[in-house]
């Protein structure tokens, strides 16, 4: 999540939770927003994930900081905590999917297709993450 727009950059679904998953999500951030001029910090909680080795060698390739929510801290982390429950209540909520491939699917259009282009954000003066990265283009230069 791009916490300026709160729009989703990079997203994966596996049936793990493990370093390579968080690493296909991040180079699919990195390649839709190129190469970063300004300081890229990515947050996450202190999931084992997040501290393997590899990912933190990719991280520093690419020049970014790695930053983690203190233990037991949910405050840190609220933004992408409120994303998973909107995703959760609104996308998965007591689904089956019958396969992989179709979770993978429908989170990639409640993602792409609804909430980064239509879903509303209080805290983005009520427009989507697209909308107000549109409104704001000038500023992310």
């Amino acid at each position: 999540m791009d916490l300026f727009s709160r729009k989703i950059v990079g997203h994966a679904v596996e049936g793990h939770m493990k370093k390579e998953l968080v690493i296909k999500a991040l180079k699919q951030a990195v390649n839709r927003r190129g190469a970063q001029k300004k300081k890229v910090i990515f947050h996450s909680d202190q999931g084992v994930q997040y501290g393997a080795n590899e990912l933190n060698k990719y991280m520093k390739q690419l020049g970014f900081v790695g930053s983690m929510s203190g233990k037991g801290s949910c405050f840190d982390n609220a933004a992408m905590e409120s994303f998973f429950s909107s995703y959760k209540r609104e996308c998965v909520h007591n689904q089956a999917y019958e396969s992989l491939e179709v979770a993978q699917k429908e989170t990639f259009n409640y993602i792409e297709c609804y909430y980064n282009n239509k879903r509303k954000h209080s805290t983005l003066e009520y427009l989507s993450p697209n909308e107000f990265e549109k409104k704001h283009e000038n500023s992310l230069c």
